[in-house]
């Protein structure tokens, strides 16, 4: 596969930039109820407002010209518009059926923009990874708390769901698929299962990021995992990446990093919101204070791919790029004698 040794041989050559977050640019659209529908659901039962993954189907242009904003400020990396794109999550909408196509026409709107871009620049060749996000349901954790035991979801309802989503992700064309923002970690292996038995049912390599969230300073994920426990329970692949991603800002996420670069070979990843949510839920840190505190990962060598989540734009994204272009990735052992 060309893609997966570019892929490789940009990740030894230099620190990769993830996009930021798809949300925030959407808001800027102001779309409402009959925007999301469009002509084709028009007249749907249910309201589908804030199902931003529809937008791929009704909003194409939208998602592209986000994506190709990505591309411009710097990313290599484009995560494609499927953080809810499991029949788990998009229930809520009564959209079940929908899942293949929207993870398939959203990983062919990321793939069209990289090409298009990888085209006018081969020497920096874009990369889609497929967004695959935690899902609204827990694994590990009771939703009742009278009842400990409970369960809302099974291993086997997430492995199923999460592999209809990937094959149809890798169909549209993803050359990686993200496991993002974990918050339970036995959710992450009912995914990471569900991409292993892709593996050898289509006899190929899959480049694998993966990447938790730390919920609050206990330092821990939702479902009670340190940085190193996390890191231990998601190793037995092979992963391209692992690291952290959402709920803290980049400042806050250090320390976390720090754990997890000195125990692993796998390159490391991290997408911090842009500073921590003010009283009305917004993120008010500039691209230029974000930039100032990843500055501490490259000074350290922590990390292999940057990017931003919750409240990032273009700016940040290419405040970052621009910043990480004068640093050299961290080394680490799969690549440090990249001969690809």
């Amino acid at each position: 596969m060309k893609n997966l040794e570019q892929l490789y041989k940009a990740l030894s050559e230099r620190i990769l930039i993830l996009d930021g977050a798809m949300g925030t640019m959407l808001q800027r659209y102001k779309f409402e109820e009959e925007d999301y529908r469009g002509e084709r659901f028009k007249d749907w039962e249910h309201p589908v407002k804030g199902n931003n993954d529809l937008l791929s189907l009704t909003q194409p242009e939208a998602i592209a010209e986000v994506h190709r904003k990505y591309l411009e400020a710097g990313a290599d990396i484009l995560e494609t518009n499927t953080f809810s794109g499991t029949t788990i999550a998009m229930a809520d909408y009564f959209m079940e059926d929908l899942v293949y196509e929207l993870n398939y026409e959203s990983a062919k709107i990321a793939r069209k923009v990289c090409d298009d871009f990888t085209a006018q620049n081969p020497n920096k060749p874009r990369f889609v990874a497929g967004s695959i996000g935690p899902t609204n349901r827990t694994a590990s954790l009771s939703p009742d708390v009278n009842d400990p035991g409970y369960r809302a979801i099974t291993f086997e309802e997430l492995r199923l769901a999460y592999k209809q989503q990937c094959e149809a992700l890798l169909d549209g064309g993803s050359d990686i698929l993200l496991v993002e923002t974990i918050f339970d970690t036995l959710n992450a292996k009912a995914a990471l299962f569900a991409i292993d038995e892709i593996q050898e049912e289509r006899g190929i390599e899959i480049p694998i990021m993966v990447s938790g969230t730390i919920t609050d300073a206990s330092g821990r994920t939702l479902s009670g995992q340190t940085a190193e426990a996390f890191l231990i329970s998601v190793s037995h692949l092979n992963l391209l990446s692992v690291g952290f991603n959402c709920a803290l800002g980049a400042k806050q996420l250090t320390p976390y990093l720090e754990a997890i670069s000195s125990q692993s070979d796998f390159g490391i990843s991290a997408y911090p919101n842009a500073g921590l949510p003010n009283a009305f839920g917004q993120y008010d840190e500039t691209a230029e204070q974000m930039a100032e505190q990843v500055k501490e990962y490259l000074e350290k060598s922590l990390i292999n791919i940057i990017g931003g989540c919750c409240g990032t734009t273009p700016e940040h994204i290419k405040a970052i790029a621009d910043l990480a272009n004068n640093y050299e990735p961290r080394k680490i052992g799969q690549f440090k004698n990249a001969s690809i």
